[in-house]
């Protein structure tokens, strides 16, 4: 049985509305199909430290935000590459960029989805 599931836009819309409410700033970087199109987050801490994560079903069917592991050398320009490369594999993608003041507000916002 399939599960019903919230359309990505309004996922993104959330996640925008969200960091918003908790003093974040973000913003849409690629918009992707707006009912079943891949969320990647591109998380910075005060525009520093850039960290890429995208959402993934769990063992239980709930959705998980996970890391994806990007080399820590020149890491600006191989998160860079990575979504070059993930845009010409699936071109559906969404890409949102969430610039938070520390590492647990942006855990508040992508939990408050859940």
């Amino acid at each position: 049985m399939i599960e019903p599931r919230l359309a990505s836009h309004i996922i993104v819309s959330a996640l925008i509305r969200t960091a918003e409410a908790q003093n974040a700033f973000a913003v849409v970087l690629r918009k992707g199909d707006r009912t079943a199109g891949s969320i990647l987050l591109l998380r910075r801490e005060k525009g520093q430290n850039p960290t890429l994560f995208e959402r993934f079903p769990s063992i239980d069917g709930s959705p998980v935000w996970s890391e994806v592991t990007i080399e820590d050398t020149e890491k600006e320009q191989k998160i860079s590459e990575y979504l070059e490369r993930r845009v010409v594999r699936d071109p559906d993608i969404w890409i949102l960029e969430l610039d938070v003041p520390f590492e647990q507000r942006f855990t508040d916002i992508v939990t408050a989805l859940n």
